[in-house]
């Protein structure tokens, strides 16, 4: 007990921010330590994936509150004093932290294709497709060509250069119809 009141405010913020960097510098270089861990305790909703609990947003949190509780301390404040300004600078950067994390996963983009995707698109006849037999579609979906295998809905013939409507997805290939 003789250890706890020998610490002075400054020493005592100088920790929290030391600890609270080592923890930020471990979790830039590995990630998020407690996804490595299995726990997942982020409030993101909507599948996201850098919530409020995120271990480098507390890793800031952490780091912020004890530099700023530091600098009230040096400045003279007393230690409710330290501490309110400690949390509001850990809750600042945090936030910071956590808003442009956010932003920075929403701005990812997926480049994969799924078969709903192609469902009610027009695309261009790129190899004639015959009653019964297979021919070749091309459509663009966004900045992305997909290239398919066609059947006709109907008897009639589609040339080269004929603008379809797709129709479903079976296997490989999609089912079309004119527009």
């Amino acid at each position: 007990m003789d250890f706890l009141t020998s610490i002075n405010l400054l020493t005592l913020f100088a920790v929290i921010g030391g600890v609270g960097f080592i923890f930020l510098i471990a979790s830039l270089i590995l990630g998020d330590i407690f996804e490595m861990f299995g726990a997942d305790a982020d409030i993101g909703g909507d599948g996201a994936d850098f919530g409020l609990f995120d271990s480098r947003v507390i890793a800031v949190f952490v780091t912020a509150f004890g530099g700023f509780g530091f600098i009230a301390a040096w400045s003279g404040m007393a230690a409710i004093g330290s501490s309110l300004v400690g949390l509001l600078g850990g809750i600042i950067f945090g936030g910071i932290v956590s808003a442009f994390g956010r932003f920075l996963i929403s701005q990812q983009a997926s480049s994969s294709i799924t078969d709903n995707d192609l469902v009610g698109r027009t695309a261009q006849v790129t190899v004639t497709i015959k009653p019964g037999e297979l021919g070749q579609i091309s459509a663009k979906i966004g900045d992305e060509r997909v290239e398919k295998l066609a059947r006709i809905k109907g008897d009639s013939e589609l040339k080269i250069g004929t603008i379809v409507k797709i129709v479903t997805v079976a296997g490989d290939s999609v089912l079309v119809e004119t527009e």
